[in-house]
C-alpha cells in the first residue's frame, strides 16, 4: 500500500444499477464500513443524479470516516468506459448519449474517480478481495439478467483499444434460423441462453414440450423464473434438472472456447445462477472437460465467487479506487 493509502485508508464504491444506485465506504481489507442507496431513476439529468448521490453519500462519509480520509471513488456502471470515465449509450439508464460520470463525481467530491463497466468492476473486486486474490490470469463471468464478463491477463483487466473489450456474453454460440434473439440486436448470443432470463426462456420452451410431469407446469408459462427452475430442481423435478443440464452444457462449451483464448488460471462465476450448486456446476464441468482443447485439460479451476451478492458490486467498484494516483 502506498503512502497516500496510509494517509487516506478508505475508498468509496458506487454501483450504478438500472433501478438503484448503491454506494459504500470500504477499507483495504474489503470491509464495508457503511453503505446506503438511492433510486437511479427520477433524475432528469446526469448532473441531477450525481448531485442526489452526493447529497446522500457525503453525510455518510463525514459521519463514518471523514472525506479527508477518502483516497478515491470507483464506479461500476452499465456501458462504462474505463479509459474515458464515461457511460456510453446505456440502454437501461435514463440518460442518453455519452455521460462523463467520473468527471462529474470528481468535480463534486474533489477526489479522483475511476469508472468501468459492472462486470469488469466485479473482476477487479474478485482479484482484490475474493477467490481470485493473488491470481494474475482469470476470467470473471457474471450470470444475472444478462451475461457479463471481465478478462484479467497478467494482472490487468483487458479493455481493448476503445475500453469495451471482454463482452463474452455476446459471443454467438448458436447459429441458424432457430438462434434466439438477444437484447443486443444479434441472434444466438450466450446471454440469450445462459443468463437468468435465458434460463427462463429455456424453461418456457422445454415445459411447453415436456412429455413428463413437472411442477413447473403449474406456473403460468410466462411467469417462470430461474429461481422457480432451481426450486423445482432441488425438489427432484427431472424437467427442471434438464433445463440446468441444457444451460450448463452450453455455458461449458463457451468456457472451453474462452480458455483457449487466454489460458486462465480460473474461471470465476458470479450471480444468482452460479449459486445453483451442483445443478448448474456439474453440467458446466462436464461440458468444459468434454470440449476443452487437450493442452488445457485440467489446468483451469472453475470457481464460484464467495463475495456476498449484496456487497460484491460495491466492493468491485471500490477496488478500482485503490489504483488511483
Amino acid at each position: 500500500m502506498d503512502a497516500s493509502s496510509i494517509e487516506k485508508p478508505y475508498v468509496v464504491g458506487i454501483d450504478v444499477g438500472g433501478t438503484n444506485t448503491v454506494f459504500g465506504i470500504v477499507d483495504a481489507r474489503g470491509e464495508i464500513k457503511a453503505q446506503s442507496s438511492i433510486s437511479t431513476r427520477g433524475h432528469a439529468t446526469a448532473e441531477e443524479y450525481v448531485s442526489a448521490v452526493c447529497n446522500a453519500m457525503i453525510p455518510l462519509i463525514e459521519e463514518t470516516v471523514g472525506l479527508d480520509k477518502i483516497k478515491g471513488v470507483g464506479v461500476g456502471a452499465p456501458n462504462g468506459n474505463y479509459y474515458n470515465g464515461t457511460i456510453e449509450f446505456a440502454p437501461n439508464l435514463p440518460w442518453r448519449g455519452v455521460i462523463p460520470l467520473a468527471k462529474l463525481f470528481e468535480d463534486r467530491l474533489g477526489v479522483p474517480c475511476a469508472l468501468t463497466n459492472d462486470a469488469n468492476a466485479a473482476a477487479v473486486g474478485e482479484m482484490t478481495y475474493g477467490v481470485a486474490k493473488g491470481m494474475k490470469n482469470f476470467i470473471m463471468i457474471t450470470l444475472g439478467t444478462g451475461v457479463g464478463s471481465g478478462i484479467v491477463i497478467d494482472g490487468h483487466v483487458v479493455y481493448g483499444h476503445d475500453g469495451f473489450a471482454g463482452e463474452l456474453g455476446h459471443v454467438i454460440v448458436r447459429r441458424g434460423a432457430d438462434a434466439r434473439q438477444c437484447g443486443c440486436g444479434r441472434k444466438g448470443c450466450l446471454e440469450a441462453y445462459c443468463s437468468a432470463t435465458g434460463v427462463a426462456r429455456t424453461a418456457k420452451e422445454i415445459v411447453t414440450n415436456a412429455t413428463e410431469e413437472t411442477s413447473l407446469s403449474k406456473i403460468k408459462i410466462d411467469d417462470i423464473t430461474s429461481k422457480d427452475v432451481y426450486d423445482a430442481a432441488v425438489a427432484g423435478d427431472k424437467v427442471a434438472q434438464s433445463i440446468f443440464d441444457f444451460t450448463g452444457n452450453m455455458l461449458g462449451e463457451a468456457i472451453a472456447n474462452f480458455i483457449a483464448f487466454s489460458s486462465p488460471e480460473a474461471v470465476v462465476l458470479f450471480g444468482g445462477l452460479a449459486k445453483s450448486g451442483k445443478y448448474i456446476m456439474d453440467p458446466i464441468k462436464k461440458s468444459v472437460d468434454t470440449n476443452v482443447l487437450n493442452i488445457f485439460k485440467g489446468k483451469t479451476k472453475l470457481l464460484v465467487s464467495d463475495l456476498k451478492d449484496s456487497d460484491a458490486a460495491v466492493l468491485g467498484a471500490s477496488a478500482l479506487a485503490w489504483e488511483l494516483k
